[in-house]
């Protein structure tokens, strides 16, 4: 009887913090108020090109169309190494919802205070994904506090990192102070399967020219291909072995499902059945 007991206690014990996990889960991004940001380092890896691609492929699905969301291109910290111009893409996928902090930072750190403050003063929360380094978010969190003091920005905006290059190529100042001035969470890693979140760096993938049906999204990632070829490797910039060898590397978007709780997709292939039709 005793036995019996403690193995109903062990059930119900899991029962509660899957619960609990499930109510966290959907409490993570409100799509009612909150704003979902995605920051390209866009240096020096073409990875951010056909992560752009993919942030707008999933927003264009019937379940996340209503997302409140803006890009910025050019949020790159002290790394080496020549820009990618991903404008022709970004224009295409996001028409006026993007700024460019590689031609004008000190222009879309101003765009951006009035895109945060806007939603911060509205009651919502502000959900920074990290296609790249805190430079730049740290700069953009010390110009809110500077307009806005009484905004709990370690409660208030949320910044989500998945990579330890990422982190190692930012300033350290600029680390600490976005680590310290907002709710900072390390995901694992978007380039592997089976870690926890989606693994999206897949080589020799090209089932996507199949299973997207959507015209514009399937002439988005046309661009976003050609431009990842057109760039990859080239000039001294980093040679991603899976856009070589023909395949997609997206992983930055694990950050972005991790938000929208998504991080159960597996990998590429699962991510095209699921928003490509």
């Amino acid at each position: 009887m005793k036995q019996s007991c403690i193995f109903i206690l062990l059930l119900l014990s899991t029962y509660c913090f899957s619960c609990a996990n499930e109510t966290k889960k959907e409490k993570r991004f409100n799509a009612e108020k909150d704003l979902l940001v995605m920051q390209f380092d866009c240096k020096t890896d073409v990875d951010d090109i056909h992560s752009a691609a993919a942030f707008k492929t999933l927003l264009s699905s019937p379940e996340f169309k209503k997302v409140n969301y803006f890009a910025v291109a050019g949020t790159y910290g002290i790394q080496k190494g020549l820009y990618l111009p991903p404008n022709e893409l970004f224009q295409q996928a996001f028409k006026d919802k993007w700024a460019d902090a590689h031609a004008n930072r000190t222009k879309a750190i101003e765009q951006m205070k009035e895109v945060l403050l806007q939603c911060l003063q509205e009651g919502g929360n502000v959900w920074i994904a990290e296609a790249g380094q805190s430079d730049f978010s740290a700069v953009l969190i010390k110009a809110i506090q500077k307009h806005t003091p009484e905004i709990n920005t370690t409660e208030r905006i949320h910044i989500v990192q998945h990579s330890n290059w990422n982190e190692e190529v930012t300033s350290p100042e600029s680390l600490a102070y976005a680590k310290a001035n907002s709710n900072y969470h390390k995901i694992p890693d978007g380039n592997a399967v089976g870690n926890g979140t989606p693994g999206f760096r897949t080589p020799g993938y090209s089932d996507w020219k199949i299973k997207v049906k959507d015209a514009e999204l399937l002439k988005l990632w046309q661009l976003a291909v050609e431009i990842g070829l057109r760039y990859n490797g080239k000039d001294g910039r980093y040679n991603n072995e899976a856009v070589a060898a023909g395949g997609l590397d997206f992983s930055d978007l694990s950050e972005v499902c991790w938000i929208l709780g998504l991080q159960e997709i597996k990998d590429t292939d699962e991510f095209f059945n699921t928003f490509g039709r």
